[in-house]
């Protein structure tokens, strides 16, 4: 017997809230969570987000493109993404990071799924990366708003408070 398929609920973090907005509206999908993600609306992109970041924001290490990809510096990595984690998780994360395609900063979003789909949104208060002015901004027009006290990693360091919104 085939496996039966269910409805998804999809996740993003970061940058993949950007990928569950335009997947998300996809028939399989019941519902979006976002956490401390970008949450465009149709033709933004995170460039686009990002542009006019408001006076004082803080300014992710962002390194130079190598290749047509971007990385954190690493000796920046646990103060500006992750300074609520250990120092250990802290310095894994910062070795094990994905490069992120510069080509991905210009992707417009064609269809927001969070306007059709039911949606929630968790707010890292203490975010140096997403600054949580901009992540409230994005949260009120996309769904239920949770606001928690932690980092970028919040996914790392207040576990719980993600797997309850989930």
């Amino acid at each position: 017997m085939p496996p039966r398929r269910r409805p998804a609920i999809l996740v993003g973090h970061s940058y993949g809230g950007v990928v569950i907005t335009e997947a998300g509206t996809d028939p399989k999908v019941a519902a979006l969570v976002y956490i401390a993600a970008f949450a465009p609306d149709s033709g933004e992109s995170v460039s686009s987000l990002i542009k006019n970041p408001p006076p004082g924001a803080p300014v992710p290490p962002i390194l130079p493109p190598q290749d047509g990809f971007l990385f954190l510096d690493r000796t920046k990595f646990q103060a500006s993404f992750a300074a609520d984690v250990s120092d250990d998780a802290a310095a894994f994360m910062a070795d094990s990071q994905v490069p992120w395609g510069v080509a991905a900063l210009e992707g417009a979003v064609s269809a927001p799924a969070w306007r059709t789909k039911p949606s929630w949104y968790l707010v890292s208060t203490e975010d140096l990366m997403i600054p949580p002015d901009a992540q409230r901004a994005m949260s009120k027009r996309a769904g239920s708003v949770v606001e928690v006290k932690g980092s970028h990693a919040v996914y790392v360091s207040q576990p719980k408070a993600v797997a309850d919104l989930i």
